[in-house]
């Protein structure tokens, strides 16, 4: 697909430093004018080529951690499996894929006690389905919020970040605790679209101003809610899309992930307890690209004893969000499962 122009690109590059900043920063980054960046934004979100939602931190979207799954389905079944398990409650990413297994897909079921047979009976015995192997995630070492189109100078990132700063999560979210009505109610309009203001959330819930930017700010703070651009890779010129299963001996598991973490390919990076050891989720501009990640990067990396690569033909949901052709859905909830 190749629906965004230069302008375009810069605009998601400078939304992915900075999800919340006003039309004005954005506009002052770019060297436009704001009523320049509100119309191409307002275009982006009406096509359905990008959103910006609220990644929700694990603890607030399920219980538990993801799981990650690959599936093998009957010959020429794997779009209808793919299909129906984005139909499952729980499942946050789906994608056929070509390689390793058919289809892909990552779950966190808002209840621990519903993996069991989410993962046992339901994708099992899904029409179609003549395997299924899950893993549990353990760690993350980078999400697709931190992931970034590198198009921008470092004075446009610094003056993006200083006033994207106040968004910036502070530290680790606190222990298990309850959170109350509001905060419930701000997370939920933050993960539908996370350029959500106070003035907004205020309006909404009806509570005062100060109050809901009290709360944002929290949520924000706390990192349980992290403001992300949600769009296709293919639309930022990746055309190809991996998921590279690692088996790692156990003395380099982590000194791997963290490594893998930094690479610019990088979108997501879990350390997992099953036969992979790590999992890098990472796009890639053109077969070169994978050719260069797998036969050096990896090749370079101490204590990556084999891996295996499913290629993303097409995703059916990402992040609870789900897409055709490139597009995302009309209506669609937001949370992260990774």
């Amino acid at each position: 697909m190749s629906l965004l122009d230069a302008d375009d690109l810069d605009l998601v590059a400078a939304l992915q430093h900075a999800p919340r900043a006003p039309l004005s920063l954005l506009a002052e980054a770019l060297g436009v004018s704001a009523s320049t960046v509100g119309r191409r934004l307002a275009r982006l979100e009406s096509d359905r080529l990008l959103r910006v939602i609220g990644q929700l931190d694990w603890s607030v979207s399920g219980e538990g951690h993801p799981w990650h799954v690959w599936v093998t389905a009957e010959p020429g079944g794997a779009p209808e499996v793919a299909r129906r398990l984005a139909e499952l409650p729980g499942t946050t990413l789906v994608a056929v894929t070509a390689g390793t297994t058919d289809v892909y897909c990552s779950v966190l079921p808002e209840r621990r006690a519903d993996v069991r047979d989410l993962l046992t009976r339901s994708i099992p015995a899904t029409p179609g389905v003549r395997s299924a192997r899950s893993e549990l995630v353990l760690s993350a070492t980078a999400k697709s919020d931190a992931w970034r189109l590198p198009r921008l100078t470092d004075a446009q990132i610094h003056r993006l970040s200083v006033h994207a700063a106040p968004d910036t999560p502070t530290g680790p979210p606190p222990g298990p605790a309850p959170l109350t009505d509001d905060e419930l109610r701000t997370l939920g309009l933050l993960a539908a679209d996370g350029r959500t203001t106070a003035a907004q959330i205020s309006r909404r819930l009806a509570i005062g101003q100060s109050t809901a930017y009290r709360l944002t700010q929290s949520l924000l703070q706390r990192g349980l809610v992290r403001p992300r651009v949600e769009i296709e890779p293919s639309l930022l010129g990746y055309a190809l899309e991996a998921v590279v299963a690692l088996t790692v001996s156990p003395g380099a598991i982590t000194d791997v992930a963290t490594a893998l973490s930094t690479h610019p390919s990088a979108r997501y990076v879990s350390t997992t307890a099953g036969h992979s050891c790590v999992v890098h989720q990472g796009v890639f501009r053109d077969e070169r690209a994978l050719a260069d990640f797998l036969t050096h990067d990896l090749a370079e990396l101490p204590g990556v004893t084999s891996f295996d690569v499913s290629i993303v033909l097409e995703a059916l949901r990402r992040h609870w969000l789900d897409r055709a052709d490139g597009r995302l859905a009309d209506a669609a909830s937001a949370r992260d499962g990774g």
